[in-house]
């Protein structure tokens, strides 16, 4: 898979996605990730990449040129191009598995008060968001989207069946069920004895019920409650 990140602050990129796990499958040639500055593609002297809003208001609008720039220059068949927004479709684990069998992802992240709507238009094969809350720039969520990806491609983790069993995983409407290691007691605190057991089965309903019982706790909206 090959990931172009465009944003004007490339470096915040390119720390989280340059280490751990996601730094190991760029080391071994799984993924290709780049982070390309936007401002690489305006043609000015100062290179400006923003411009005041048509019709007023607060804040700068970013503007289309560059973006269209960097697309063309970037964009090769069968690529995807997303936008990170807060006014995008909200980003879920079902997505991720989806976006991981695209073979070249273009992620275009805002800034300011936003993306010129001319580059939604021309440009963005989808908008998505991270949540319901606004962030200083586009660039930490694109990171987020890329991790959540990334991690799924054949081969990137220790153990295939993680991204199996793990929360948001299957339905989309669990989440996974608490988790213990060694010392089987520490501060008083025992591990629950059907973990210890070793009947599989006992155990395996067991994660099921404290996963659905986590579930009704944290997240109710997942079931609809």
């Amino acid at each position: 898979m090959k990931i172009d990140i465009v944003t004007i602050f490339p470096e915040i990129a390119a720390g989280p996605l340059g280490v751990s796990i996601i730094g190991r499958a760029v080391g071994a040639g799984q993924v290709a990730i780049r982070c390309v500055d936007l401002r690489d593609y305006t043609n000015d002297r100062h290179r400006h990449v923003d411009d005041m809003p048509y019709g007023g208001g607060p804040g700068m609008v970013m503007k289309p040129e560059p973006f269209f720039a960097a697309v063309a220059d970037l964009r090769t068949e069968g690529a995807k191009v997303i936008l990170m927004t807060p006014q995008g479709k909200p980003f879920r684990q079902s997505r991720a598995v989806e976006l991981s069998k695209e073979s070249h992802l273009i992620f275009l992240c805002g800034h300011y008060e936003g993306v010129d709507h001319r580059v939604v238009e021309a440009l963005v094969d989808e908008e998505l968001s991270i949540g319901d809350y606004v962030l200083t720039n586009g660039t930490i969520a694109a990171a987020v989207v890329v991790d959540a990806v990334v991690r799924l491609l054949p081969g990137v983790l220790g153990d295939e069946e993680s991204a199996e069993v793990e929360s948001f995983s299957g339905d989309g409407k669990r989440l996974e069920a608490p988790h213990y290691t060694r010392p089987a007691e520490y501060a008083g605190m025992a591990v629950p004895e059907v973990l210890l057991s070793g009947n599989h089965g006992a155990i395996t309903k067991w994660r099921e019920s404290r996963g659905l019982e986590r579930t009704k706790r944290n997240r109710p909206d997942l079931l609809g409650e």
